[in-house]
């Protein structure tokens, strides 16, 4: 499966050439949920792109809910806007919300997760990459032993995507003897309280006989990390990604070895310039950036790929020269760690 990866720096420019001014234009979020950090700096970065366009922003939140965000969406559409955002809580339950869209000729964005249906633009990052990058920061840290992996949500696409990516990385290693996955669970709902569940539970299991831990989020590495340090196993290899804050303050400590950035302000921009241009008239064809992609049962989609960046103790400067996390934050309640905390 090819993804196609775009540099944000430079993607947008002509799109918002021509959705300069859209003062009458107002586009809808259904956010699935607050309970990431990393979503509010999402909001942040559409809302930015948004009122630089001219346009309004109005939003719901479904709460982990399904049927609340169809809900939502019913009354987003009702409300009059011209564009859609939707963050799907449950892929396979969100066509209804896309059909009502349709129905109203109303552009649709799948934001950071897959909708498979060719009328919603799917903007997102490479996740399959995501799950590589995770898969090779643990393998490299411990090159053999008993893995396990903690997956995201059943519902969310990107779960599997994670999870086949992390799966061409470890694979030769599998088939070599040299690791063994001892366990495995999908987190219901991305909860780090359900991760830090299924984890304790696997440690049970193994009788704590566990060396890597590779879990597809930072909200999943928080519970994991939890898990494990209430067994005095804190600092085997754990991965993560969105760069939340204690997550890299936990690579700062040596309690997480990964954390997958995937710089939500690059994301939320282009989520907000490409819904103006869509209000406006543009075909999502003709995008700048756009390309198509085939989804793993065969959806053709128009859709855009941002590049992540791993980020371990070797690189935590990326994240503060980027404006992401401040030295404090970072930092805190760390008395030897690694550059630039040391």
């Amino acid at each position: 499966m090819k993804f196609l990866k775009a540099a944000a720096a430079t993607v947008f420019a002509a799109t918002m050439t021509t959705a300069a001014f859209a003062q009458d234009i107002t586009v809808g979020v259904s956010w699935s949920n607050f309970q990431e950090e990393r979503w509010a700096t999402d909001e942040a970065a559409i809302v930015a792109a948004l009122e630089a366009a001219g346009a309004e922003y109005i939003s719901a939140d479904a709460q982990s809910s399904a049927s609340k965000q169809l809900s939502d969406i019913e009354s987003l559409i009702a409300q009059g806007v011209d564009a859609l955002i939707i963050l799907a809580q449950d892929a396979a339950a969100i066509g209804p919300a896309v059909q009502a869209a349709a129905d109203e000729g109303i552009p649709v964005i799948a934001y950071d997760r897959l909708i498979e249906d060719p009328r919603a633009f799917y903007l997102t990052f490479d996740n399959v990459e995501v799950g590589r990058m995770q898969a090779r920061a643990v393998l490299e840290a411990a090159p053999s032993g008993r893995y396990v992996m903690i997956k995201g949500s059943p519902t969310d696409p990107n779960a599997d995507f994670l999870r086949g990516g992390q799966q061409e990385v470890l694979q030769a290693a599998i088939d070599a003897g040299e690791i063994e996955i001892v366990g495995e669970a999908y987190t219901d709902g991305w909860l780090p309280a359900n991760a830090q569940r299924n984890m304790e539970q696997i440690l049970t299991a193994t009788d704590n006989g566990v060396d890597a831990v590779v879990a597809s989020n930072d909200g999943t590495a928080g519970g994991v990390v939890a898990a494990l340090t209430a067994q005095g196993m804190e600092g085997i290899p754990v991965s993560g990604q969105d760069g939340d804050h204690a997550a890299l303050n936990r690579v700062a400590l040596g309690t997480q070895t990964v954390s997958v950035w995937k710089d939500a302000r690059d994301l939320g921009r282009a989520a907000g310039e490409i819904a103006v241009a869509l209000a406006q008239g543009t075909a999502m064809a003709d995008v700048e950036g756009a390309q198509e992609w085939t989804s793993p049962s065969g959806t053709t989609m128009t859709s855009m790929f941002l590049a992540p960046v791993p980020i371990t103790a070797a690189n935590l400067s990326v994240v503060v020269d980027a404006g992401w996390i401040d030295l404090e934050t970072l930092c805190q309640g760390v008395t030897d760690g690694p550059a630039p905390c040391n």
